[in-house]
């Protein structure tokens, strides 16, 4: 197999990629999916750098290279769980759009594994790698989802001085909580129920 492309690390901590595409963007994408995957099967304990090389059909030695060690690999494949394909709903009022979104959310954290593979996060705060991670997959799912509330205030659906993070913050904390402690499933009156705190808190005219 040639890996030219493939000599130069990525981990999370490195810096901005020089290559975006070709068999090296193949290669981390085929190497992350596999990740992710195989914590969805067998945890993040039964996670080893052989079987994700397996699955992705890629060397042991590529997966060495670019991410180092499992846990920054592990790291990234959190990270890559908040550029998943939902995209920010746009259905034109706050309460169906915050509706979507909910359900985005709790879809993604009722797959089986990831679960575990976000609250394994949490746990292994001590290391800098899954800190890093752990801080980008918020903010870039904040990010995303920010402009739900911008817009709704932009139609007057929510005040001014509202902060986008904190409404969704409210929104989307009791969901993750029933999840990831509580370990509940999460039904329509629940996700109704924390839409309802939610413009109720944020002073919703």
């Amino acid at each position: 197999m040639d890996e030219r492309e493939d000599d130069e690390p990525t981990g999370m901590l490195s810096g901005p990629r020089k290559r975006t595409g070709g068999r090296s963007a193949r290669v981390r994408e085929a190497v992350l999916t596999a990740t992710v995957e195989q914590v969805t099967e067998h945890g993040i304990e039964g996670l080893t750098i052989g079987d994700v090389a397996a699955r992705a059909g890629v060397a042991e030695t590529t997966i060495y290279r670019r991410w180092g060690n499992r846990m920054a690999l592990i790291a990234e494949a959190i990270t890559e769980l908040a550029a998943v394909e939902n995209p920010a709903p746009d259905t034109g009022a706050l309460r169906t759009d915050l509706r979507v979104l909910a359900e985005q959310v709790s879809h993604l954290i009722s797959r089986p594994g990831i679960a575990r593979l976000v609250g394994t996060t949490i746990a292994l705060s001590g290391d800098p790698e899954v800190d890093a991670a752990r801080r980008r997959f918020w903010n870039e799912r904040f990010e995303k989802s920010s402009q739900i509330i911008t817009r709704a205030i932009e139609r007057g659906e929510l005040p001014e001085h509202v902060d986008p993070r904190e409404v969704l913050e409210t929104l989307s904390a009791p969901l993750y909580f029933r999840l990831l402690v509580g370990e509940k499933p999460i039904d329509d009156v629940f996700v109704a129920r924390c839409i309802d705190d939610t413009l109720t808190l944020h002073g919703q005219p």
